[in-house]
């Protein structure tokens, strides 16, 4: 059993055991599994494929920058048996929430999960043409949000960490049913793992081509695929960015050659328009969490990826010049 396998074992024993004895009477259920966003729902979806359901709590299309629990979500956190997030580095919603939990839930934090890598958050909102820090497993240090970029499920190789520890923590809540999680785990691990293969196919031609994004999102995706992203609208998705860095970007824009800007389809953003008039850049949306038409279930972690990857090489595929 691999080193990060059998660490994971540990902490997961170590819970269960705090949260003491099971209720016979509920053992035969599989557990109540909550998932803050649609990527991290999609891998629990997969590996519970066949036993149950877990239960997402941002819907589709709407983002976690922003989202506030309904009192029907916050009960639906009351009762689970188990909590997936990524941190304090990304859902700010529920860091309240999960200290009132049952001592018997058990609370996975993606990103202290054994084989995440971790990426610290960028400075500012240009970035230069070679820009690329290593990055760090088990979270960071820094700010008070951990000092980590939270946006992690956008390199597979993370998601694959992620599915595998799924399967092993559910395993150990539910182990009537730990061969179909572990199974479940290992499929769609390597599902991911031919996704990211023929991802690195289609986006090789057009990694030189710099564009712009909405907000700073796909630090994970453009350094697995080393894509020349040259900066961001705005550096947080809540606030509107000032005409010096409108003015800022406009220039980078024209003196790196950006090909496209992005917009989000969680958020209205007028300012693209703004941003490449003069340019010559195109336009095109980038969806970094999930919305329509993705829906949830087993399949979402994967298209999402698939159609980050499509609206890329879409735009900038293009004719330059």
């Amino acid at each position: 059993m691999a080193a990060p396998v059998r660490h994971l074992l540990g902490v997961v024993l170590a819970a269960a055991a705090a949260a003491g004895p099971v209720d016979s009477a509920k053992s035969a259920e599989p557990p109540k599994v909550v998932v803050s966003i649609l990527p991290l729902h999609g891998l629990a979806a997969a590996v519970m494929e066949g036993v149950g359901r877990p239960y997402l709590l941002v819907a589709p299309g709407s983002s976690p920058h922003t989202f506030q629990l309904k009192p029907s979500e916050a009960r639906k956190l009351q009762d689970a048996d188990i909590v997936v997030w990524v941190g304090e580095a990304l859902e700010t919603f529920l860091e309240k929430p999960l200290r009132t939990l049952p001592k018997r839930a058990t609370v996975v934090e993606v990103a202290k999960l054994p084989g995440v890598e971790t990426l610290p958050p960028r400075e500012g909102g240009i970035w230069s043409e070679h820009g690329h820090d290593h990055g760090q497993k088990h979270g960071g240090h820094g700010d008070k949000h951990g000092g980590i970029d939270g946006h992690l499920w956008l390199d597979p190789m993370n998601g694959q960490a992620i599915v595998r520890a799924l399967g092993e923590i559910l395993a150990q809540r539910d182990p009537g049913n730990a061969e179909r999680y572990r199974a479940n785990a290992a499929s769609e691990a390597a599902r991911i793992g031919e996704l990211h293969a023929e991802l690195e196919r289609r986006l090789q031609p057009v990694a030189s081509r710099p564009f712009v994004v909405f907000h700073d999102a796909y630090q994970y995706f453009e350094r697995r695929y080393r894509l020349a992203a040259a900066g961001s609208i705005t550096v947080s998705p809540e606030r509107q960015p000032s005409a010096k860095r409108l003015a800022a970007l406009r220039r980078t824009i024209r003196d790196r050659g950006a090909v496209c800007v992005f917009a989000e389809p969680q958020f209205k953003a007028p300012v693209v328009a703004s941003v490449v008039e003069g340019t010559g850049a195109r336009t095109g949306v980038l969806d970094p969490v999930g919305a329509p038409p993705i829906e949830p279930g087993p399949e979402a972690y994967r298209t999402l990826l698939d159609r980050l990857a499509r609206d890329l090489v879409g735009c900038l595929a293009g004719p330059t010049g």
